[in-house]
């Protein structure tokens, strides 16, 4: 079951109101006191799809501190950082997760993450 079913599941199962926006649904269940790394994942997520990375990256940042090893919340972070200008962070962000990614034996998301590193060296075109 992907993360996006398990947050609609966590939302109904909290009450929350019927979906105006999966990002409203989450930052009212944030607002209700509940934080963890799902939510925040979730929240960052939501915020990415609607173009806010800088609310992104924050709530990004937190899923990372509730669960470090959390490697889908470090390639989505790396992401925001990057859609801000934040290119060294990003990089710095992709690092580690890729660093998690190869201890953990998640080969895909560590394939990603180091995809889009290499992006981040390679000199622009032109």
């Amino acid at each position: 079951m992907s993360d996006p079913d398990k947050l609609d599941r966590l939302a109904a199962s909290h009450g929350a109101p019927p979906p105006d926006t999966l990002r409203a649904r989450l930052q009212a269940l944030l607002a209700r006191g509940r934080d963890d790394a799902l939510l925040r994942f979730g929240l960052g997520k939501a915020c990415l799809d609607e173009g806010d990375a800088a609310a992104a990256a924050e709530h990004l940042q937190k899923a990372t501190e509730h669960k470090p090893d959390y490697t889908a919340a470090w390639k989505l972070l790396g992401k925001a950082l990057l859609a801000q200008g934040r290119a060294q962070e990003a990089g710095s962000a992709w690092q580690q997760g890729l660093a998690l990614a190869q201890r953990q034996g998640d080969h895909q998301a560590g394939r990603e993450m180091g995809v889009f590193l290499k992006r981040l060296s390679a000199p622009p075109p032109g």
